[in-house]
C-alpha cells in the first residue's frame, strides 16, 4: 500500500506579517496534549480559547507525525475560528506540511538559520530560553520572534530540566527585551502575582487550563489578571 502525504502549504510573509501583528497583542499561551484519553480536544480547545487564549500550541511527545498532522488540522481550524495563533512544537516538517504560522523550538532542537533555510521567513519562530545568556541571545537575533525563559519551577512536563527560578526573570525583565517574551513552567493563579512582581507581562501555562474541570473560566481568570 502507498502512503500518500500532503503536499507542503505555503508559508509565505504576508501571512506572518499577520502573525506577527497577533502576536505583538498576545498575552496567554497554552501549551496541551493531544487529550486522547477523553478524546475531547476539539471542545477543549473552543473553552480555552473563548476563555482569552491567544497563542494554542499542541506538545504531545507521544503523537506519531500522521496523528499529530491530523490534529494540527482542527487545531488550526479552532484556532482560526477564534482569532487565536496556533504553533508546532519543535517539528519543522511537521510546521511545513501543516502550514503553521507559529513554530517553537527548544535550545536543542534545530538551530534559527536551519529553521529559515527549510520554512522561509513566513512562520514565526520562537526559542525557548533557560539563561540570560540565552534569553539575550534570542533578543538579538533578528530571526526570532518571540522566546520563552523558564522553566520558573519544577514541572512534570519538562521532567528533569532544573527550575531557573524568578530570579532570571527580574534579570531578562531588567534588559528591557524588544522581543516579545514569555514567563513558562509552573505557572499557575497562586503564582502569578510573583511572575508579574517580577517583570512579565506574558505567559504561557499547561495544566493551570489542561487541569481545569473548566478551561473557559480558567483562561479567562488568567487573562484578566494579565496587562492588556
Amino acid at each position: 500500500m502507498t502512503t500518500t502525504h500532503p503536499a507542503p502549504r505555503p508559508l509565505d510573509t504576508a501571512a506572518g506579517d499577520g502573525a506577527r501583528s497577533r502576536l505583538a497583542t498576545a498575552r496567554l499561551y497554552l501549551c496541551t496534549d493531544a487529550r486522547e484519553e477523553r478524546g475531547d480536544l476539539e471542545d477543549f480547545l473552543h473553552a480555552a480559547l473563548a476563555g482569552g487564549v491567544d497563542v494554542v500550541q499542541l506538545r504531545d511527545k507521544g503523537l506519531d507525525v500522521a496523528r499529530e498532522l491530523e490534529l494540527q488540522e482542527t487545531v488550526a481550524r479552532v484556532a482560526t475560528e477564534h482569532g487565536a495563533l496556533w504553533a508546532v512544537n519543535d517539528r519543522a516538517d511537521v510546521a511545513l506540511l501543516a502550514g503553521a504560522p507559529v513554530v517553537h523550538m527548544g535550545q536543542g532542537d534545530l538551530p534559527v538559520p536551519a529553521v529559515r533555510s527549510l520554512l522561509g521567513a513566513g512562520p514565526l519562530l520562537g526559542r525557548s530560553t533557560h539563561s540570560l545568556a540565552q534569553a539575550a541571545a534570542a533578543e538579538a537575533d533578528p530571526e526570532v520572534d518571540y522566546f520563552c525563559v523558564g522553566p520558573l519551577w519544577a514541572t512534570p512536563t519538562k521532567p528533569g530540566r532544573d527550575a531557573v527560578g524568578l530570579d532570571l526573570l527580574r534579570e531578562v525583565a531588567a534588559s528591557r527585551p524588544t522581543t516579545p517574551w514569555f514567563a513558562i513552567g509552573g505557572v499557575d493563579p497562586a503564582r502569578l502575582d510573583q511572575v508579574l512582581a517580577a517583570g512579565a507581562e506574558r505567559i504561557v501555562v499547561v495544566r493551570a487550563i489542561t487541569g481545569s474541570a473548566d478551561p473557559e473560566r480558567a483562561a479567562r481568570e488568567l487573562r484578566e489578571r494579565l496587562p492588556a
